[in-house]
């Protein structure tokens, strides 16, 4: 079987040495054919050839993976993003619905992100839009997220989302527009990326955006009327976060 070929772009000069350690020692199908430490670099190199499979950090000395990618317009390679374990960032790729690993990785992060990248999809660049836009403006509202469904991608705007309701390990997303997506993560994953954005947590099975929420019932335990005349249950443990947004 042919080797997949791979760059590392990295600028930390020992993150570089130890995630090209890592590769050659554990993952012998992969053939690195190049590094880079910077932007400029990086561009040079894949001007001249591209890999299978990119290591893309984030950020870097003179600019950001996103530059590159700007610069590369058409880059063929496989995309495994690599950033600093940050709030902010965890974020931005939960928004944009596209795979990373986090430094400090372990052996088996490291594994994974090579198993997705050998079947992934490339992203929309609508995705790489919204990571961006999250990476270089941490303190932004991001107004686009992206929803992974059994078998295609959807880029939504926020504002659009009236509330998300819990099924188990899934999560309907409900819009104004009456339609609804069904996607394959927690209600609690959602929950942590748009509480910045207005939406509060009434119940362990509902998720709402404030801006659809036309007044709160306190009969009957206390249940929350939407715009479109929606009934959602506050729990106890709700009912002081719910009273505070009023």
């Amino acid at each position: 079987m042919s080797k997949l070929t791979s760059i590392v772009v990295e600028d930390n000069s020992l993150a570089l040495e130890m995630l090209v350690t890592d590769i050659s020692l554990n993952h012998k199908e992969i053939e690195i054919i190049g590094t880079a430490k910077s932007v400029v670099e990086a561009a040079k190199l894949l001007q001249v050839k591209q890999p299978d499979i990119l290591f893309l950090d984030i950020m870097l000395g003179d600019g950001t993976g996103f530059d590159l990618l700007e610069i590369i317009t058409n880059l063929t390679s496989k995309i495994i993003f690599v950033t600093a374990s940050d709030e902010h960032a965890i974020r931005a790729f939960k928004f944009a619905a596209i795979d990373y690993i986090l430094k400090p990785y372990s052996n088996e992060d490291l594994e994974k992100a090579i198993e997705k990248a050998k079947k992934q999809i490339e992203p929309l660049k609508e995705q790489l839009n919204i990571l961006k836009q999250a990476v270089t403006e941490p303190k932004s509202i991001l107004n686009k997220i992206s929803l992974y469904t059994q078998d295609k991608i959807i880029v939504v705007n926020v504002v659009d989302i009236v509330r998300c309701k819990s099924d188990n390990n899934y999560t309907t997303f409900y819009f104004k527009d009456t339609s609804k997506i069904l996607v394959s993560k927690t209600l609690k994953y959602y929950a942590d990326i748009l509480k910045d954005n207005g939406f509060i947590r009434t119940h362990q099975s509902h998720l709402i955006n404030t801006n659809y929420i036309k007044e709160y019932i306190k009969s009957d335990g206390g249940y929350l009327l939407l715009n479109d005349f929606t009934s959602i249950p506050v729990s106890v443990r709700k009912r002081a976060d719910v009273l505070k947004y009023f």
